[in-house]
């Protein structure tokens, strides 16, 4: 039986995240067309019977660290390539960035396998325009494989699979059979209500807020969830409230219908929004958000 963990990294919107649920077969990790929506190290777990896979989403290397919000979530995707048994390294089909380069620099000195998926190839109406693409990125480094795949569509990830149990080492599971995610259940209402908040809100707020789970109770078949919204400035906290506090309800509405979903329980699921100035440049408060260094 093999396993081991696997990390994957990239530049931020190449589709990591929806990588990792594709994988897992479940969301584990929020996605939105956003770039740098994922803000910490995420852990889904697949089991099949050749052995145990950990995987271990980033978020995405950026340049540019205004904030010591950016500088941590570097940190987080730069430290996930250590102590680990594979890298999958992601790019976007036809398209190769100073920020993908960047990504790629980062792993010259790492010595476990590096595999080079090339994702987003549903998008390229001609296909035999990936032959020469997919050349020049395998010559960019001794790659353990390349492979095209789309996340969103689920292509070519069985064919994936077997390359990553391929190259595992032998050994007992890391995780128990039932445990598919690598968090607690506070911190998945947070994700999922911050993940509502991305998709609702315009081009800028997303970055500015973030989301504390004050209250997590479950009483048999119901949960009870209580958590605080945070913004930098009153006119943030007025547009997350909306008109009448019409887009806090529809944020709190998708949320909670989510995690009933996820949980199979009722949810009854509380907001409140609230004002915290810069505190995505205050290590102290980013500390109390649950931003430590990872």
């Amino acid at each position: 039986m093999q396993s081991g963990i696997v990390t994957i990294i990239g530049r931020p919107n190449v589709g990591k995240s929806s990588l990792l649920n594709a994988l897992i077969g479940r969301k584990v990790s929020i996605v939105s067309h956003k770039p740098q929506t994922t803000r910490h190290r995420i852990q889904g777990v697949l089991h099949e019977e050749r052995g145990q896979i950990v995987f271990v989403d980033t978020p995405g290397l950026h340049r540019g660290e205004k904030k010591a919000l950016n500088k941590l979530m570097n940190q987080a995707a730069a430290g996930a390539i250590h102590d680990v048994d594979l890298v999958l390294f992601v790019v976007e089909a036809g398209s190769f960035r100073d920020e993908d380069q960047a990504v790629l620099d980062r792993l010259k000195d790492v010595t476990v396998p590096v595999g080079l998926l090339v994702n987003k190839v549903d998008r390229v109406e001609n296909k035999e325009d990936l032959f020469p693409q997919l050349e020049k990125l395998g010559a960019l480094r001794d790659f353990a494989f390349v492979v095209p795949i789309s996340a969103t569509r689920g292509s070519n990830l069985k064919p994936l699979v077997k390359e990553l149990f391929d190259r595992l080492p032998e050994g007992p599971p890391l995780y128990p059979e039932d445990m598919i995610v690598g968090y607690d259940n506070a911190f998945e209402a947070s994700e999922i209500v911050r993940e509502k908040l991305v998709r609702t809100l315009h081009q800028e707020l997303p970055y500015a807020l973030t989301v504390s789970i004050d209250r997590y109770q479950i009483e048999g078949k119901l949960r009870r969830i209580a958590a605080t919204i945070w913004v930098e400035r009153d006119g943030q906290k007025k547009i997350v409230i909306g008109e009448e506090g019409t887009t806090l309800k529809r944020v709190g509405t998708a949320a909670r219908k989510e995690l009933e979903y996820l949980t199979g329980d009722k949810v009854f699921l509380q907001l409140w929004c609230k004002v915290k100035e810069n505190w995505s440049d205050d290590p102290k408060a980013l500390r109390q958000f649950g931003y430590e260094s990872e």
